[in-house]
Parts: structure tokens; sequence; C-alpha cells
């Protein structure tokens, strides 16, 4: 099989393996950021078999330029949307908050 049959490329910077809705850069985070080998990748995503982790590996091994790039991208945008939600949280988190607030006073 083609190593390109394994993933759909949604957008420049949504490519996600194929048949699922996990992005390759979740398998990359774990292997490159985190020293996962692959069986225990997989076994963290039961939806992937083994050879996808592995052509995702291979993958960013053959092209490690490229996909370093989209993972460092990935990384970025993860960490503005933190720090947005962070500044500006949802209406339950505040209601959370308080709740729990009220109840470490109320103790």
């Amino acid at each position: 099989m083609e190593l390109e049959a394994y993933f759909d490329h949604l957008a420049p910077d949504d490519i996600r393996l194929k048949g699922s809705r996990i992005g390759i850069e979740s398998i990359l985070y774990e292997y490159v950021h985190r020293g996962q080998p692959p069986e225990a990748i997989a076994a963290r995503f039961p939806s992937l078999s083994l050879d996808q982790v592995y052509a995702t590996i291979l993958w960013y091994l053959r092209d490690r330029e490229r996909l370093t790039a989209y993972l460092a991208d990935w990384l970025a945008f993860s960490q503005g949307a933190r720090e947005a939600q962070a500044q500006n949280p949802p209406p339950v988190v505040l209601k959370l908050r308080q709740r729990k607030a009220a109840q470490q006073s109320a103790s």
C-alpha cells in the first residue's frame, strides 16, 4: 500500500489518518515530544491500527522538515487557543469556579 493511502488531506493544516478523526499531529506529538514507541501510541489510540501509526512515523522520518513545521504550527495554534480560553473562559467554567469558591468559603 502506498504511504499516502493512509492519510486524508482535508486542508494544508489538517491531515488525518484515513477512516478516523485523528490528526497526524496526535501521533507525531506522542512520538516526537513524548518519546512513545509505536505500540504505546497504538494502545493510546485504539481506533487506529499499528500499521497506521507506523505509516505516520515513516512519513515523518521521510519528510522530517515539513512535518516538524506542521507539528510546530499545531503546537503554536494549540497554545494560542489555550491562552484565549484562559482569558475568556466559557460561561460554564465561570459558573463552576463560582460554585467552587462558594463551597470553599462555606467550609
